[in-house]
């Protein structure tokens, strides 16, 4: 595959994200158990490279030394948008990649600014994302369950769902 499919997938990728800031980041910890965690998603690069800012003294930072891969999970609630990528978790020690992407809702989690020695950023280079996406609108989407739960049937909805191979 070339840059410029990959960077299209990755435009792909960013467009089914859109607004949805927040994901479920899940990584195997000490134990080798699934652990997931809220974390704020700060952008997705041009290559479809999701960033975001955690501490050197957490859980998440050690185990990603030892196992990187990840999954994310993204939920649009509002629209019946979902979005789940797997990937590889690099861990970025880079003081003008931390400024760059400083703002002031991370100021809020990391009071001692973008200086302190234990804010780092993990930056997840994806394999693949899986994504369903509901074109009904929430009105219809809900008459239709209510249709399905009364006749014992399936609910008809008009649904996208795809993958995204990077």
């Amino acid at each position: 595959m070339t840059n410029h499919h990959a960077d299209n997938h990755a435009a792909v990728l960013a467009d089914k994200i859109g607004s949805m800031r927040f994901a479920m980041f899940t990584f195997r910890d000490q134990y080798d158990h699934l652990v997931s965690q809220p974390m704020t998603n700060q952008q997705i690069d041009e290559h479809g490279g999701l960033w975001f800012y955690v501490r050197t003294t957490t859980s998440l930072w050690d185990s990603i030394a030892r196992n990187p891969e990840v999954n994310l999970s993204f939920a649009n609630n509002d629209d019946s948008t979902y979005v789940s990528v797997s990937g590889t978790a690099e861990r970025v020690v880079d003081r003008s990649q931390i400024h760059a992407l400083w703002n002031g809702m991370v100021q809020a989690w990391f009071p001692a600014g973008p200086e302190d020695e234990h804010v780092v950023l993990v930056r997840v280079v994806p394999h693949a994302a899986e994504y369903w996406d509901a074109n009904d609108s929430q009105m219809v989407r809900m008459f239709a369950m209510a249709k399905a739960a009364v006749t014992g049937t399936t609910p008809d909805l008009d649904a996208e769902h795809g993958t995204i191979r990077m």
